[in-house]
């Protein structure tokens, strides 16, 4: 049984403790960037997953977009994006989204997207001609794109992750106990094969963890096995914050020592890179996990 640390109730209880707060989102970059994504009619997963960090990273002149819309066919307990029924995609985003990056000129762009389970392709085509054009217009920028959950549909994720990007994630979220109460409509092993898939192909793999639902230590552990098992490379692990009352409540604030102690378990099962903190999200410190 791996020890690890015990952190008193006291530190854990229900209020949000100090370690996690934030800056407010200030400064002439983060202007700069807010006035690039207003004018290019932009969506970004900063805003509509309400980020924690979106000060820091839009400081930085880096943003996370969001292509496919800012409406997701899906339900999650814990995720503040918009659910219901998408319009209509737009097929000129791939450019403005490329045109964006390249005025920000970042050396480094995240690209995700909510899911569209009512496209055949499951979005692949958009997201393939977005991963094509950002190359085409800025051939030094890396790119890491963040993908749903393709239903099992193989073609769609070859097509998705075949554009060039350095980097792919797809998250699992929180560990398999969860999976009904919180991704209800995924499904635990399903994105294990899906990331296994990836790595086959050739990819860098990475993927993320929400602590604080309710998991136990041993569940988390386990997880990590499961994800080096299938051939993941990097693995995001941060604290769950409850985005409105209608979702799904904090069940544990997890301490930083217990972030610290769950990357040296990570590394030690053989995961390449362990990013994890409080506030660490899928997006943080990206540009770290081009290369490890």
């Amino acid at each position: 049984m791996i020890e690890l640390p015990v952190i008193s109730e006291e530190r854990t209880k229900r209020k949000k403790p100090d370690w996690l707060r934030v800056k407010l989102p200030i400064g002439k970059e983060y202007a700069s960037v807010r006035k690039l994504v207003d004018e290019h009619k932009l969506h970004t997963i900063c805003e509509s997953g309400n980020c924690p960090n979106m000060g820091e990273c839009w400081g930085a002149g880096t943003a996370t977009f969001m292509i496919l819309g800012n409406v997701c066919t899906r339900s999650c307990s814990f995720c503040a994006v918009a659910t219901g029924r998408p319009p209509e995609y737009d097929t000129d985003e791939p450019r403005r989204v490329a045109e964006a990056i390249q005025l920000m000129k970042v050396k480094h762009a995240v690209i995700t997207s909510v899911n569209r389970d009512e496209l055949k392709d499951k979005g692949a085509e958009i997201w393939y001609q977005t991963v094509v054009e950002t190359k085409r217009l800025s051939p030094e920028t890396t790119i890491e794109t963040l993908i749903p959950d393709v239903k099992s549909n193989w073609e769609a994720l070859y097509r998705m992750i075949s554009a060039g990007q350095e980097v792919v994630s797809h998250n699992v979220e929180t560990v398999a106990s969860l999976y009904r109460r919180v991704r209800p409509q995924a499904k635990y092993q399903r994105s294990l094969e899906q990331i296994k898939l990836t790595k086959a192909y050739g990819k860098r793999t990475k993927t993320g963890i929400m602590l604080g639902l309710g998991e136990q230590k041993e569940e988390v552990l386990q997880a990590m096995d499961d994800l080096v098992a299938h051939g993941c490379d990097i693995l995001t692990l941060g604290q769950y914050l409850q985005p409105t009352k209608r979702h799904i409540e904090v069940a544990e604030f997890i301490h930083p020592d217990q972030f610290a102690a769950y990357r040296e378990e990570g590394l030690k099962r053989g995961l390449k890179y362990v990013e994890s903190g409080p506030l660490v999200r899928s997006s943080y410190h990206a540009e770290r996990h081009v290369n490890v």
